[in-house]
């Protein structure tokens, strides 16, 4: 896990949400990527999105049997359903996302029944630096905002 805070950290750096991600798979990290849809004008370029395309090249194949997923942040729906279908095997997250959370907090995606391949699901490792690493990301934005705005 960090591994993908280094990712996130990466990612509020070049002015991202600090969202980070990697692949590993028997013990090989395959990617890491962090959040990237403002720099690549791509509303999917989530971190894990990110990070299971470049994993799916690096092995040449867009299923992942057998891996796991490490992500900073609760992954939304949209990344739920692109672990559903690279067959992530377990999905490893460190802080909850209240608002969009569609593992355990707004949804429980990966818990209905018709879907086709179940993730195992570990939350909390690196919660608190994960939840800090966001707090000050947006608490930051939120100053340099009323510093324009008071110009």
């Amino acid at each position: 896990m960090n591994r993908a805070l280094n990712c996130a950290q990466q990612a509020a750096a070049d002015g991202e949400v600090p969202v980070g991600a990697l692949v590993v798979r028997d013990g090989v990290v395959l990617a890491e990527a962090g959040n990237r849809p403002i720099a690549g004008t791509d509303p999917t370029a989530h971190a894990e999105i990110n990070a299971l395309r470049a994993a799916s090249l690096a092995v040449g194949n867009y299923r992942l049997p057998g891996s796991t997923l490490y992500v900073t942040l609760e992954p939304c729906m949209m990344c739920v359903g692109a672990i559903v279908h690279a067959r992530v095997e377990t999905l490893v997250f460190a802080a909850r996302e209240p608002k969009a959370g569609a593992v355990v907090s707004a949804a429980a995606l990966l818990d209905s029944t018709f879907l086709n391949h179940r993730v195992n699901v570990i939350e909390g490792p690196c919660a608190a630096e994960s939840a800090e690493l966001m707090s000050a990301f947006f608490a930051n934005r939120r100053s340099a905002r009323a510093q324009k705005d008071a110009k």
